[in-house]
């Protein structure tokens, strides 16, 4: 049974079945035993290297899953910090903040309300992943003796750290006595107990913010739409009501509030990848040449931005666990995904989405431009979105693209395919394999409409079936 919630990133399922109480009191077995273990080997000996932090989400099942959880934890002879219902970030601070061996965040992120699920830190709240010691606490989970416990004297004691993450975040804000009117859409999840408590009942803590909130109430662990902000259509109500309001932008958050989309004060959507272009450029402005990561689907205009900033552009395999080992490894000052996720070296270079609503607010204070003037140069480009395909060998497929295009321009497997023809023909693709699907996944981005369509045209009957997004 462990072996269908066990993803490539985080352990996810519906609840009751498969994943329950029983589950996930062997998966606390499996955490303490793999980041206890992993704190010892590395030669940490601090007085917290023997403490969890845990969190969990606003979803029904979350607190009985979080007890049973804990006393897994305790049972494998560890002890806990149990910080409450809060944003999934807030794990990754407080591991980092406490000096703990790691920590775990009940959620299932912006999956619908009958799933949970499991988000495993290690120390300094470095990922843990497939390839990066999930694999080895499903190992422990699987093989726990359920009669059998430490004589250790773990326990768990709750902790309020609320007042010292608010100061966190609020580091990065500073509107420099502008005033700004935001819509947030809190999607029904974290982000309606997170924004209130960090920037203040509608914006109430920041002089010169104005937060006009939407489905904020997280009470019942429902949504009134799905909490992934990256489907166009639950960013509908958000886009009506910037206009409405006559806001400076929106701001979505999915589910556990770690990623956010942004909407400009036309309501228009914002690309994740030309939102980290402008940060970028605004970073680097602070940081003259630093080094910038950015996950490789995203438009050639955040590469050109960095470099004509004077700044490093790194290409990034798909994924917080290459994300975060590329900010550490190149001392990235930011990082940005496609998806949402955007990283900060001034975060224990961790994604958060607060401290990405904190920057955003901060940088376009400081421009004293609308968000549509700020980001229009870099729409330069036209692209097809994130587009799959259903096809039954992959690999076959990913061979015989390759093999269609080589020699017409650079060719590189970082993650998956990409072929970057933009110089002489004035295109580039990437095309990746799901982790969990029979599906290939294809992104294109070309000078023009119509090298765009042409393109399109050439590619996609390579790929298998389209699947309607």
């Amino acid at each position: 049974m462990l072996g269908k919630v066990f993803k490539a990133y985080d352990v996810r399922g519906t609840y009751p079945d498969p994943l329950n109480e029983q589950m996930a009191w062997q998966i606390g077995v499996g955490c303490a035993k793999y980041l206890l273990g992993d704190a010892e080997k590395a030669g940490e000996s601090t007085p917290m290297m023997r403490h969890l932090v845990v969190g969990h989400d606003m979803r029904t099942s979350s607190p009985s899953l979080r007890d049973a959880l804990c006393q897994g934890i305790i049972d494998a002879g560890g002890s806990v910090i149990d910080v409450g219902m809060v944003d999934t970030p807030f794990v990754y601070f407080a591991i980092n903040h406490l000096d703990c061996a790691g920590g775990v965040q009940v959620t299932a992120s912006h999956n619908p309300p009958q799933y949970n699920g499991f988000k495993v830190s290690k120390r300094k709240a470095k990922p843990v992943g497939e390839s990066t010691g999930l694999d080895q606490v499903r190992k422990f989970a699987a093989t726990v003796d359920q009669n059998s416990k430490e004589t250790g004297t773990g326990h768990a004691e709750p902790r309020d750290l609320w007042d010292s993450y608010t100061k966190h975040v609020l580091h990065s804000l500073d509107l420099g006595g502008k005033s700004i009117k935001i819509v947030v859409d809190a999607s029904n999840g974290m982000a309606g107990t997170m924004v209130p408590k960090v920037f203040g009942k509608k914006g109430a803590n920041i002089d010169g913010l104005e937060i006009v909130e939407l489905y904020f109430d997280n009470s019942k662990g429902e949504f009134v739409h799905e909490p992934n902000p990256l489907v166009p259509s639950n960013l509908r109500d958000l886009q009506e009501k910037v206009l409405d309001e006559k806001a400076h932008l929106g701001i979505c958050f999915d589910g556990d509030a770690d990623r956010l989309m942004v909407v400009d004060e036309r309501g228009q959507i914002v690309g994740c990848d030309h939102l980290s272009a402008f940060l970028a450029g605004w970073f680097l402005d602070k940081h003259p040449g630093a080094s910038i990561v950015y996950d490789l689907r995203s438009s050639k205009a955040l590469e050109e931005e960095i470099r004509s900033k004077g700044g490093t552009p790194i290409r990034s395999r798909v994924g917080h666990v290459f994300m975060k080992q590329i900010m550490s490894e190149h001392n990235c000052v930011f990082g940005g995904e496609l998806s949402g996720h955007f990283y900060f070296q001034s975060n224990f270079n961790a994604d958060s989405g607060a401290i990405a609503l904190a920057t955003v607010l901060t940088a376009l204070a400081q421009a004293g431009k609308p968000m549509s003037e700020l980001i229009d140069p870099f729409r330069r480009f036209p692209q097809s979105g994130e587009r799959n395909f259903e096809v039954d060998d992959k690999d076959a497929a990913l061979e015989d693209l390759q093999a269609h295009f080589d020699g017409r321009g650079a060719i590189d497997e970082l993650d998956g395919v990409t072929i970057d023809c933009f110089d002489n023909e004035g295109w580039w693709c990437n095309v990746r394999k799901s982790n969990t699907e029979p599906l290939l996944r294809l992104n294109v981005e070309a000078r023009t409409d119509m090298k765009l369509s042409e393109i399109l045209d050439e590619i996609t009957p390579m790929l298998g079936q389209p699947v309607a997004h």
